[in-house]
């Protein structure tokens, strides 16, 4: 039984400040038919330098959220738990945060504002932090969950200065954290160039995922400047990924000290 919950602002902006570089591994409830799996395949996450598990996705196909930020809670030691909500049904007290996110690159307004409305009266009732956070959706071409349920058009990885102009926006508006997704099971990342401009445009920690599928990918990623990367599909794939990507991010944080 926990006592306290974990302070995943303070973390985010410690991992921003220095200049260290942090994994989320991204689960979806969807993809859970088994919530002793996760238990049993995964207890060892707790010791293995993981910063962040989010839970959600863009459908909810299955009435598991809860069971499952349960289970996670089991094996995540002092690994903050947060919601990744997808919409106002993705909510669970258990959690020890939620990304309140606004999905600012689109023009849906079910997903700017609607869904927020709804879920935070709920919100409001719970012993959770509260991020405000900036959602921008960057693809140039794959329809992906997110954009399809959505039916908002990303920004195209193309167009940089557009992120920009979005990205200030945010900004502008007081959010505090930023995401930049590419979205689940894109076959492209957001692109360097992209992650780059943002970086350079705002003070605030960078949250990026959607198709780092490879090493090659989180190292990109990180390079051109992301806090915090986010792991899921390559993960459900190979379990192994994750304890690759965990040890390189390592060997970049003890060599960050180091200098």
């Amino acid at each position: 039984m926990r006592t306290s919950k974990k302070k995943v602002s303070k973390l985010l902006k410690a991992i921003h400040r220095t200049s260290q570089k942090g994994i989320a591994w991204l689960i979806d409830p969807d993809k859970i038919i088994d919530t002793a799996s996760v238990e049993r395949d995964f207890s060892w996450v707790r010791d293995s330098g993981l910063d962040f598990i989010f839970v959600g996705g863009s459908c909810l196909n299955q009435d598991n959220f809860k069971e499952v930020i349960r289970s996670v809670q089991t094996i995540s030691g002092n690994i903050p738990v947060v919601i990744f909500p997808g919409s106002q049904l993705q909510l669970a007290k258990e959690a020890d945060a939620i990304l309140f996110l606004s999905l600012i690159s689109g023009r849906n307004p079910e997903y700017l504002i609607g869904q927020q409305v709804a879920a935070a009266p709920t919100i409001n009732q719970m012993d959770i932090e509260v991020l405000p956070t900036a959602y921008l959706l960057v693809n140039e071409s794959d329809v992906t969950s997110v954009q399809y349920i959505s039916q908002t058009t990303p920004i195209p990885n193309s167009k940089p200065k557009l992120a920009i102009a979005t990205a200030l926006a945010g900004q502008f508006m007081g959010m505090r954290f930023f995401f930049l997704d590419a979205g689940s099971g894109a076959k492209k990342p957001v692109s360097e160039v992209v992650i780059e401009e943002v970086r350079k445009t705002i003070n605030h920690p960078l949250i990026v995922g959607g198709g780092i599928d490879s090493m090659d990918k989180l190292k990109i990623a990180f390079n051109a400047g992301a806090d915090v990367v986010v792991l899921g599909n390559a993960i459900e794939k190979d379990p192994d990924f994750l304890v690759e990507a965990l040890a390189f991010k390592s060997g970049l944080n003890t060599a960050l000290n180091v200098n």
